[in-house]
């Protein structure tokens, strides 16, 4: 289930070193009883490892706090983007945050299991 009303101010910020429209921007929010991860720009090539590596720092302080990720800001995920997305959402069930079309498609992608073709 995804919703789209929330939004947090930033805490933590990780970016790449292109600028423009290439990077992704992850922000992190820690709060009492939810954790926010807001990710802008594109899921793909070298920042899928960059959005790994921030989940795999923000898995263990998780607890029994629920994740938000919000996907309102974010122009495309290719294939290995959209395991990793997939894959923190088969551990913590996030709510997903979308208000695009686009969003709103890989909110499904991501909740969906995978599909092997023949």
């Amino acid at each position: 289930m995804w919703h789209t009303l929330w939004h947090a101010p930033c805490i933590r910020v990780r970016r790449g070193s292109k600028a423009g429209r290439h990077t992704l921007k992850i922000t992190i929010q820690d709060g009492e009883s939810e954790v926010n991860m807001t990710l802008e720009g594109r899921v793909a090539g070298p920042w899928v490892a960059e959005l790994n590596r921030a989940w795999v720092d923000l898995a263990p302080r998780l607890n029994n706090r629920t994740l938000s990720i919000d996907l309102r800001n974010v122009i495309f995920a290719d294939a290995s983007g959209k395991q990793v997305l997939r894959e923190i959402y088969g551990q913590t069930h996030a709510r997903l945050i979308a208000s695009s079309p686009w969003a709103h498609y890989l909110a499904e992608e991501i909740t969906q299991p995978e599909t092997k073709e023949c």
